[in-house]
């Protein structure tokens, strides 16, 4: 074991319940993957594809669903022959297979108890096709980036689920989800134009070739046969015919698609409409065509409160009738618990209990259409009940894209935020139905009644437009009384919407395993029947994801609910929903946010010392706090705003030694010392040879923990200028503060123009706006080095340090304090604010703390004349300016400075974070996978950044020479020749 390996029960709970979860994994479990199934998987896939121990497992168990299912292992495959492979071993030894993209499925159809298969990781991409108007995708890729791909070409996916920025084509087209706008005409059943499937046998179709009927006859004659023989009988049943065609003018994924024998005339036709919505359980997805849909980007919105539920309701048709594309509702409990979500008004917490919205949207391709539309949609408001029980009620329509972006973002957190206001310790149930639109209010009426007899105050949110409905409900998995109360409310629930309004049990959520019980409740003997034979027909081994969308179980939605543990309040409002998941730098390499809260909700679930306890607690440290970034992007992702990025911070402090703090502490005291010292080593360490120290410091790595010792890496650059430009405080209009990464390393390899600092000063002097650098900033820092590493006593006295500097240069905060890396900008105007004294926290409140590229942009570009630009660029937007929100400053300068400019669709944290990307160089190159690929796909005249250890990652990540956008800014203002 290196030195200084902290001690990993350091992070064993303090607290945790007095019994262990009668749900918990067992001590049997501790040991992971059983034999001989681990030997075979790793022989069949190679050990970067198998995934055996107990933390890995568990980190799969859970998904946005109520249900938790400890799979035996969990495996990756990469092409489809490697997932042919899997099927082939599954059904010559018995076992069962699940397929798990994103796990925000909310019914439990992405959970396995034997085989569980990623088709996330290796199975991203988008081709864009026929000028947008198709695209080729990768079943792993998320919705948003998908049609960011389309946006370029003014096109749209049809499905536009609520989570969009996490779930995967894959998983949206296997449950048939829809969203907001989709109804039954934009979804994928009817937008999805073909698709490649590996089937439970191992057969490949692609649904879109000329001779698919022919290969897949002679491959698999008797499934050939057997859907044409389902299709004939089918049809010849006229009854049940017009009762399949019925179901489907409603919203429906309740069990398959049984249209398909009626709208396919060939097998693959017939087996390309079954494929969506089939949940996994027909086969592996691994590609779909989709025919896009335009994207009109003329939009109309409003939110209009209503004093009930069913007053709302009754409302929804009238909008229909003026051609709204989207027709939502809210009711109180979730406008009330969207308070929690930034730009939601705080006055909301205040609405009537009653209180209902609905947000209204109306698209168009033009002006003109969009007027027609906004003179129809007005002439409906005076036939509305409105109320406006708080100041922040307009009851109005706008056009404005950030009011517009702010009512959807209170829309799309209904789970979330009403999910992470429940009561701690309770489970949440999502339920997802759908009645004739001219019933909503009557049916509102009726699911408010049920709730109140069975002690539920359920939130209710939808898709009104569609007579779609979804409500979460909070209850005790571990208390089997609530269970009971929770399964008498579903029974009752199910047979109202069936027998009082013959709607849909599950509208856009698919099957899963919380339905399946009332599966034949919902369609039938004779139509369930059919699904159970087409399952057989085409799964004969019963190799894919038992007990998803059939199981005879009539209490199956009651096995396997999950209880969840009080942790950290920081993490304890998560509901697992994985939103914050695609941002994560970590999430291909180790865990994501989610999954590091998951695995402590099942420490907080074993007994004390148990060996499952100590088999996490040994992972934890690496797989979950050493290679979290603690960027705190998941922050922005999650709709309730939860800091997994600050709870890895707690983490680390609680790990360190009293050495190891006082240690740090002296660094911060006596940081001018350590600044001149790290210059010293970086000007040594560019005289000696790249490839000697690297093997230097990998073998002090060997001797010493890891996260204590730097690797270094070729893309380090040299030191820094000794001097800093000379400048004057008289008549300066900013004070600037060099970041003391700036003051350590210089700029990139072979950059003969002038330093960042001296491009600042020169260039603000240009724009007729000085600039002034005190004198005294060396020994000073935004104290984000010790932050990051949860040294709390040193970021104390660093923070302190630099806002009584600050306030003092400034003048009191006359000037605005100008700071040239955004991770510094973020350290001082907000992350040191919780270490400072309270004195100290006045004097804060008095700077204006700006960004270099907000500076740059704002101030100084308007004043500039470009003189020369280069042919192209590529940016990188670091984590913190997501954080700061200039991104659209950095591509502001870009598009000044270049004549094509790319943000690629890839881009996220680049996992540097300060020196850990030379701690974990692994984290670096794992987050930056997909945007190098994206970067590297062409040769680029520039790359721009604004944070010199990200543009260090960037360097190591593509082999490209990447430099601060101000910079540039600088070279293409520079007089004369340049």
């Amino acid at each position: 074991m290196p030195l200084l390996e902290p001690d990993p029960g350091a992070l064993r709970p303090d607290v945790r319940p007095e019994d262990a979860s009668s749900d918990r994994v067992t001590d049997a479990g501790a040991g992971g993957t059983p034999e001989p199934l681990r030997s075979d998987l790793l022989a069949l896939l190679g050990p970067e594809k198998v995934l055996t121990h107990i933390s890995d497992l568990v980190r799969y168990a859970s998904d946005a669903s109520p249900y938790r299912f400890l799979p035996r292992v969990v495996v990756l495959p990469g092409t489809t022959a490697e997932v042919a492979s899997v099927l082939a071993y599954a059904r010559e030894h018995g076992r069962q297979v699940v397929f798990r993209a994103a796990g925000t499925s909310l019914n439990g159809q992405a959970q396995g108890e034997d085989i569980l298969v990623d088709v996330r990781r290796h199975w991203v991409g988008v081709e864009v096709l026929d000028e947008g108007r198709r695209a080729r995708i990768a079943p792993g890729t998320t919705i948003l980036r998908a049609n960011t791909a389309l946006a370029r070409r003014g096109r749209v996916l049809g499905p536009d689920p609520a989570s969009a920025v996490a779930c995967t084509v894959g998983g949206v087209v296997a449950n048939n989800a829809s969203g907001m706008t989709a109804g039954t005409t934009r979804n994928s059943y009817r937008t999805v134009a073909s698709l490649t499937v590996v089937l439970p046998t191992g057969t490949v179709v692609d649904t879109a070739a000329p001779d698919a009927d022919e290969r897949l006859a002679a491959a698999e004659p008797e499934l050939c046969a057997g859907l044409l023989a389902l299709k004939r009988e089918i049809e010849d049943d006229a009854a049940l015919t017009a009762r399949i065609r019925a179901k489907y003018t409603l919203k429906n994924t309740n069990g398959y698609r049984l249209d398909a024998f009626l709208d396919g005339t060939t097998p693959v036709e017939i087996l390309r409409g079954l494929m969506v919505g089939s949940e996994g359980t027909f086969g592996f997805l691994s590609e779909i065509v989709f025919d896009t849909l335009p994207l009109d980007r003329e939009v109309l919105t409003g939110l209009f409160f209503f004093p009930s539920l069913p007053a709302a309701a009754a409302a929804v048709p009238l909008f229909n009738e003026a051609g709204a594309l989207a027709v939502e509702l809210m009711d109180g409990n979730t406008l009330r618990a969207s308070v929690q979500v930034e730009g939601v008004p705080a006055d909301w917490a205040h609405l009537p209990g009653t209180t209902t919205a609905l947000l209204v949207e109306f698209r168009a391709p033009d002006e003109e259409r969009l007027a027609a539309f906004e003179a129809a949609a007005e002439a409906v408001l005076p036939r509305l009940t409105l109320v406006a029980p708080v100041a922040s009620v307009t009851n109005t329509f706008t056009r404005d894209p950030g009011t517009i972006a702010s009512y959807w973002k209170a829309r799309k957190a209904f789970v979330t935020a009403v999910g992470g206001s429940r009561p701690s310790g309770t489970t949440l149930i999502t339920e997802d139905f759908a009645v004739p639109p001219d019933r909503l209010a009557e049916a509102c009426e009726a699911l408010l009644a049920l709730q109140t007899r069975h002690g539920f105050d359920a939130a209710v949110a939808g898709h009104a437009a569609h007579g779609n409905l979804h409500f979460l409900l909070a209850f005790d998995a571990g208390l089997p009384s609530d269970v009971a109360r929770y399964a008498a409310f579903m029974d009752a629930f199910c047979r109202m919407t069936v027998e009082r309004f013959d709607g849909s049990l599950k509208a856009e959520h698919a099957t899963g395993r919380n339905i399946a019980p009332f599966l034949e409740l919902e369609w039938g003997p004779r139509a369930t029947g059919l699904m159970w034979r087409t399952k057989q027909l085409i799964d004969p081994a019963g190799v894919l994801a038992p007990r998803i969308v059939l199981d005879r179980d009539p209490e199956a939605h009651l096995r396997g609910l999950k209880s969840i543990p009080t942790v950290e309040p920081v993490a304890d409002p998560c509901i697992e929903c994985g939103f914050c998941e695609p941002t994560c730098p970590s999430n291909d390499l180790t865990t994501t946010p989610r999954q590091r809260i998951v695995l402590r909700r099942e420490m907080m679930r074993q007994p004390s010392g148990s060996p499952v306890e100590a088999k996490l607690l040994e992972a934890y440290g690496h797989d979950a706090v050493d290679t979290c970034a603690g960027d705190s992007t998941c922050k922005l992702a999650c709709p309730v705003g939860i800091d997994t990025g600050a709870m890895m911070k707690a983490f680390r402090h609680q790990r360190h030694s009293a050495r190891e703090e006082r240690v740090a502490t002296l660094t911060a005291e006596h940081f001018r010392v350590v600044e001149a010292a790290a210059r010293l080593v970086v000007a040594a360490a560019a005289k000696i040879d790249d490839r000697l120290l690297s093997a230097l410091t990998r073998g002090l790595r060997k001797v010493v923990r890891p996260d204590l010792m730097p690797e270094w890496l070729p893309a380090v650059p040299g030191p820094a200028k000794h001097r800093l430009p000379h400048t004057s405080r008289l008549d300066a209009r900013a004070v600037y503060y060099p970041a003391c990464v700036n003051r350590i390393f210089g700029g990139p390899e072979g950059h003969t123009g002038p330093s960042l600092a001296e491009a600042v000063v020169a260039v603000s002097a240009r724009a007729g706006k000085p600039v002034w650098i005190p004198r005294d900033v060396r020994g000073t820092c935004c104290a984000t080095i010790w932050h990051s590493k949860g040294y709390e006593q040193a970021d104390a006295v660093m923070a302190n340090r630099i806002v009584e500097a600050a306030w003092g240069w400034t003048g009191g905060g006359q000037l605005p304090l100008v700071v040239d890396a955004s991770s510094c900008t973020l350290g001082i105007a907000h992350e040191v604010v919780p270490y400072l004294t309270p004195a100290n926290r006045e004097l804060h409140r008095e700077l204006t703390v700006v960004d270099s590229l907000v500076w740059a942009a704002e101030e100084l570009l308007p004043e500039l004349e470009i003189l020369r630009t280069a042919g192209s660029a590529v940016v990188h937007p670091t984590c913190s300016m997501e954080h700061l929100r200039d991104v659209p400053q950095l591509m502001a300068l870009a598009e000044a400075c270049a004549e094509e400019v790319l943000l690629p669709d890839s881009a996220r944290c680049c996992g540097f974070a300060g020196d850990r990307g030379l701690l974990h160089r692994e984290l670096t190159e794992s987050a930056t996978a997909r945007e190098a690929a994206e970067v590297t796909a062409r040769e680029w005249d520039a790359y721009l950044s604004a944070n010199r250890m990200c543009e260090i990652g960037m360097a190591h990540a593509t082999g490209r020479t990447y430099r601060s956008a101000l910079l540039e800014l600088e070279r293409a203002t520079r007089p004369g020749d340049g």
